[in-house]
């Protein structure tokens, strides 16, 4: 993948209806949240539910490919987005089938081009297959799967990072504030004879 940094990704999820991109059934996210913050506190480990181990290493490196670490903030895994892919995959069904054999397709899209899967590729490699996957425009209409199988990961991965709390970090994101309004200044008010 060419290199582009976290706000240029921002710039681009903005201008793409993302949201209609990434459903989640109502309350799915806050459960993850939910769920993470209970297993956090107990010091547990995220346990994976739905990826084979080989699966979810790829689904990690990929994570790290489309977000990496910056001098901004860490990676998309080091945020976890790769455990809250795990997590929506497993309990959204329907997405059970496109990511996994979207992870099928890159392996196979791998093979054909270097003679080993996705993991055993170099990084310049790696690259190359995403190059042509990650820009739909520009994409080759024969690559059609795999550029919809990595459209679906990459909004997984930037709503994974952005609802945690490093991504929430990344955008300075502050929350409600209380307005502190001093008054008009004393200038209006001298204008004003008050």
């Amino acid at each position: 993948m060419a290199e582009i940094n976290r706000r240029k990704m921002l710039t681009v999820l903005g201008t793409a209806p993302v949201a209609a991109a990434v459903s989640f059934a109502p309350g799915t996210v806050q459960a993850y949240i939910a769920e993470r913050a209970q297993v956090s506190a107990t010091g547990q480990a995220y346990q994976r539910r739905f990826f084979t181990e080989r699966e979810y290493a790829a689904v990690m490196a990929l994570a790290d490919m489309i977000l990496p670490r910056d001098d901004r903030s860490g990676s998309a895994t080091e945020s976890g987005a790769h455990e809250f892919i795990d997590y929506i995959v497993s309990v959204q069904t329907e997405r059970q089938t496109p990511m996994r054999g979207g992870l099928v397709w890159l392996d196979s899209e791998c093979r054909g081009r270097f003679d080993k899967a996705f993991l055993e590729c170099a990084d310049a490699e790696r690259r190359l297959v995403l190059d042509d996957i990650a820009y739909p425009a520009r994409a080759r209409a024969e690559l059609s799967h795999g550029v919809r199988f990595f459209t679906t990961l990459r909004d997984l991965v930037a709503t994974g990072f952005w609802s945690s709390r490093m991504g929430v970090d990344d955008l300075g994101y502050v929350g409600n504030q209380p307005a502190v309004w001093d008054g008009p200044p004393r200038e209006v008010l001298d204008k004003l004879g008050l």
